[in-house]
Parts: structure tokens; sequence; C-alpha cells
């Protein structure tokens, strides 16, 4: 099965963004260190300038490019089970990164990562383990290589949310069957595939689903085959994966889309059955949400080994303490309008605007509220938004 996996990655290196010669776009902020770790737990990680990175089934190396150019002082593995697509990682980072930076790559699954020396600070494998035989001791492995205080980033399926790309990947396999086009036989199963989309009523729900969804990137054969014709897959639900993660031995820091996972966008209107969902457990909400949002196709979340320090911003004290930093991941700044750290436009006021100039990572918040009419609730404000951290 691994080997049809490595086949489908070989033929189809994933994802096909183009290789550029200049550094990526943008950010994402779950593959910067810092801000991913401000994310889990308000702070910046303390003595980790240099942290030792784990992108664990690289891909095409779009996720360890972008590592690398977010961790400019970071160690950084990435592994990934296709030779092919390996190369074109390899490729990709040599055209963007300097000779000098400290990335290794390595053939390898995520059952072998015992062969990699040593631990890490953060792991990075989005859309890896519900790729393989075993998705529980997939994370397991992951979680062996966590060092303490270190946090891991993992993207699953849902199962609710792709109820029409199952049907799918059954019709072209029934259809492949019927026609003899062997499964190896990639490019003529995508071919097949296209056949049946443009053959189906425009009210088809498929068609209809697929137009809405996923029909702009899958446009390119890699992203059509990835989602339809690969050969394992395991979709998960709240009731599935929360089992899984307590079995790894690492502890849940919350969702990476966190805004997904706000009951109050469904029920809201109702404060009466708002009343009764807050009788439930945490897991049991997550539940409810994803029952009544159908669109949620995936989970993004980040786990911890313990211990982690969380940032004390219920004590006034131990805030005024701390030293503001901007947060690395926002576009627009030096500017009053600016995108936070997930693309949305944020509007400063001009104390707010005043306050982030001064963040330089030397003064305290104390230092910095003496000097200027700044207060606790202004800095609370800003780290809920996430456009500072804070480091002790």
């Amino acid at each position: 099965m691994e080997d049809a996996v490595a086949r489908l990655y070989d033929t189809f290196p994933f994802p096909p963004d183009p290789i550029l010669e200049e550094a990526p776009p943008g950010y994402n902020w779950r593959w910067c260190w810092q801000s991913a770790y401000g994310f889990c737990t308000g702070g910046l990680a303390p003595n980790k300038d240099n942290p030792r990175i784990l992108d664990a089934g690289c891909g095409s190396g779009v996720s360890t490019e972008y590592l690398a150019h977010l961790n400019p002082h970071a160690h950084i593995v990435a592994i990934d089970i296709s030779r092919g697509t390996l190369e074109v990682a390899q490729t990709r980072i040599r055209k963007t990164v300097p000779p000098y930076r400290s990335i290794t790559f390595h053939q390898l699954s995520l059952f072998e990562l015992e062969q990699i020396a040593g631990e890490f600070d953060l792991i990075n494998s989005v859309g890896v383990i519900h790729h393989t035989p075993d998705p529980v001791k997939a994370l397991q492995c992951l979680a062996h290589k966590l060092a303490p205080g270190g946090i891991m980033h993992i993207f699953v399926y849902a199962h609710i949310g792709r109820w029409e790309i199952r049907l799918m990947q059954e019709a072209i396999e029934l259809l492949g069957q019927g026609a003899g086009i062997p499964t190896t036989d990639l490019q003529r199963r995508v071919s097949l595939g296209r056949q049946i989309f443009a053959s189906l009523p425009p009210d088809n729900r498929l068609v209809q689903r697929e137009q809405n969804r996923w029909a702009l990137e899958n446009q390119r054969d890699e992203c059509f085959a990835d989602m339809y014709l690969h050969p394992l897959e395991v979709n998960f639900t709240i009731d599935s994966l929360f089992p899984m993660i307590d079995q790894s031995g690492l502890e849940f820091a919350g969702f990476s889309n966190p805004t997904v996972w706000q009951l109050d966008k469904l029920l809201g209107s109702n404060p009466e059955l708002m009343q009764y969902a807050q009788q439930l457990s945490p897991r049991q909400r997550y539940r409810l949400i994803e029952l009544l949002n159908t669109d949620i196709a995936h989970y993004e979340f980040f786990l911890y080994r313990p211990p982690l320090a969380h940032l004390p911003i219920d004590s006034d004290q131990a805030l005024l303490n701390g030293i503001p930093l901007r947060q690395p991941c926002l576009q627009g700044w030096e500017s009053q309008v600016l995108f936070d750290p997930d693309y949305q436009v944020v509007h400063l006021t001009d104390l707010e605007y005043e306050f982030m100039r001064q963040c330089d990572g030397n003064r305290s918040i104390q230092a910095l509220c003496a000097e200027g009419n700044y207060d606790l609730g202004m800095v609370r404000g800003l780290l809920a938004k996430r456009l500072i951290l804070i480091k002790f």
C-alpha cells in the first residue's frame, strides 16, 4: 500500500505549486515557529531562536520552503515517501534557500522516523497520517520525536465534509474496472474521472459540489489525482479523532482554524439552544458543530508535549513584566490597516498603532505604558487579535 501511495506522488508530485526564483509569497503562520508557539501559549518560545523542525511528509517542498523562510535560523529535516516528489522539493529549496542553511531530506515513511536522530521543537505534518495504513501508530511515531515543550501541527480529513469525494472515488474505481484500466495507469484514471464529471447532468449534486468547492484547484491533474485517485485514505470524525490524540500521549492545544469551531455562528440566534450546548463537554460541542456544519472537510490542530508554559495573561503584574513584539506574520505593516495572520483586514486605532510601533523587543509593557497613554485592556486586545506576542 505504501508503494501505491509513493507511485501516486511519483507520477503527480503534490502540491503542484510552481518553483519560483524568489522567496514564496506571503506566509502561513502555522509554519512560523514563534507565531505557532504564540498561538498555543500566547508567548514566545524561551531560548529557542534556532528551533529544530521536522517537516513530516514534505511533498514537493512547498511547506519546507515556507518553514525555511519563516524560520531563518531553524535546523530543518524533511521526509517523504515519494522519491520523485522529494526531487521536486530539493529543486525548490535550491532555488530560493541559501546553501548554508541546515536543511536535509530523507526518503522515509512516518513509521521509519526512528532513523532520524534527536527530537524536534516543531513538527509539521499536513495531509499525511490519513494516508497511512495505521494513523494511530503514525501519530505515535511523530509524538516520539517531539521534544518536551514542543508543538506539532496536524491536518487530517473529516468524514462528513468529504462525502462527495468518497462517492466519486468509488465511482472512478468501478468504471476503471469496467474499462480495464489498471490502478497503476493513473493518467488514464484521471481522464476517466474527468469524463464522469463532464457526463453527469449539471444539477447533479456531485457536479455541483465539485464546481462550488474544488473545481478551481482540481484544474491541475495533480490535485485531481490526490483527491479522487488516492489508494489509501482514512477520514475522521470528532469521535475518532480525539481517541487517536489520546493514544499519542500528547495534549490538544486547539484547532488552528478556531473561527470554524465557534458554535454561536450556527446557533447564536437561539440563546436557549446555546445554553443547552454549554452543558456539553468541549468534545461534544465540537461534534455538534461538525454535525451542523457539513462543510468541515478537514481538521487542523496543534498538539504539544508537556510541559508547555502558557502566558499568564490573567495576571496584570505578569503581563506588565512581559516584553511585547510584533507578530511576525503580518501583511502591510507599517500601516494602520493591515492583514492579520489569517489575512483578515485589521484597522488599528491610533493608540494601537503607536503601541505596536514601540514593540521593539527591548522594553516591557510596564515601561511602554509609563511612557504612553496605553492600558492593559488595549494590550490584551492586541494579544487576542494575535497582533503581538509576549516574551518573558
